[in-house]
């Protein structure tokens, strides 16, 4: 026998309930296991890294990440600009903006800051 849409609904609703019941019960034996090795080895929230942090706040201070979860060089300065504002700090591979210029004549001179 098939269900209804309405039945469906009405079960999936059940399990998320029953699925959030779970999460919180397992949380909460999480917590009491951590607090019972904070505890034991008297580890202070500077030790665990959350002196001052809020939960799921960034920290402050920290420089910002790139695309890729680097962090950006805390002195990087630009070395080279075009006039459409694309730069270059001068490390790493050079950029297509800028390998096309010198690929069409220019000089590496003529985008220097």
């Amino acid at each position: 026998m098939s269900k209804t849409l309405a039945q469906l609904k009405k079960e999936i609703a059940a399990l998320s309930r029953e699925a959030e019941k779970l999460q919180r019960k397992e949380i909460e034996g999480v917590v009491a296991r951590i607090k019972e090795a904070i505890e034991a080895y008297g580890l202070t929230a500077a030790d665990l890294g959350l002196s001052g942090a809020k939960r799921g706040a960034k920290a402050a201070g920290k420089a910002p990440a790139t695309k890729r979860g680097r962090k950006k060089a805390a002195g990087a300065q630009v070395k080279f600009r075009d006039e459409a504002g694309n730069v270059w700090g001068g490390r790493g591979p050079r950029p297509k903006w800028l390998r096309d210029a010198l690929a069409a004549g220019k000089q590496l001179s003529d985008f220097a800051v």
